[in-house]
């Protein structure tokens, strides 16, 4: 056992002496060669701000795109809905235009009568269904409805009051142009004229 230790301790200071060795042991840079390692690292600062640069530069354009693109899309949709609207519009129209009662109105204004009793022809055997007469304005189906009369108790009869006239005399003329009670010049008079 003792061997084996003297082995480990002479082994020790070996190692210890093999790493100062290498300790000892730098690269140390030439005095000349700082200027080689600016001039590396100037190319690679140069790429490193154009990469900023581009992406600065990029992104700017992208933002400006894209609020265009925006600007755009909210006149279209502007345009759409005045679009739908005029289209809305139109359709009303175009309604109130087929409306039953508007073309029988205008058909009356142009002198059309609406038959009482219309006929009908069956197509597959040529058979008139019904008696055909010719429309007549007597006879013509009404085509705007009836006023609608208010209930009896929604009429109530009209309140007539009966006002007598004053007679027109020579007393009631003077009493016309005399000066009322309440103004100051029959408040003159009565105190015995202006002081």
């Amino acid at each position: 056992m003792s061997t084996l230790m003297n082995q480990a301790r002479n082994r020790v200071p070996r190692f210890a002496e093999a790493a100062v060795e290498r300790a000892r042991l730098t690269v140390v840079p030439r005095p000349g060669s700082q200027r080689s390692g600016r001039a590396a690292r100037v190319p690679f600062m140069t790429l490193v701000s154009l990469i900023l640069v581009g992406g600065v530069a990029g992104l700017l354009f992208f933002n400006t795109s894209m609020q265009q693109v925006s600007f755009t899309a909210s006149a279209m949709e502007q345009k759409a809905q005045l679009l739908d609207s005029q289209r809305q519009s139109l359709q009303m129209q175009l309604d109130g235009l087929r409306d039953p009662q508007q073309l029988a109105v205008a058909a009356k204004q142009m002198g059309m009568v609406p038959p009482a009793s219309p006929a009908f022809i069956q197509l597959g055997d040529g058979k008139v269904l019904g008696t055909p007469t010719p429309a007549t304005v007597d006879d013509a189906i009404r085509v705007n409805p009836m006023p609608i009369k208010k209930p009896k108790n929604l009429r109530p009869p009209p309140i007539i009051e009966k006002v007598s006239r004053p007679a027109t005399t020579r007393g009631a003329a003077a009493a016309a142009t005399r000066p009322t009670a309440g103004t100051k010049k029959s408040h003159d008079s009565q105190q015995g004229g202006p002081r």
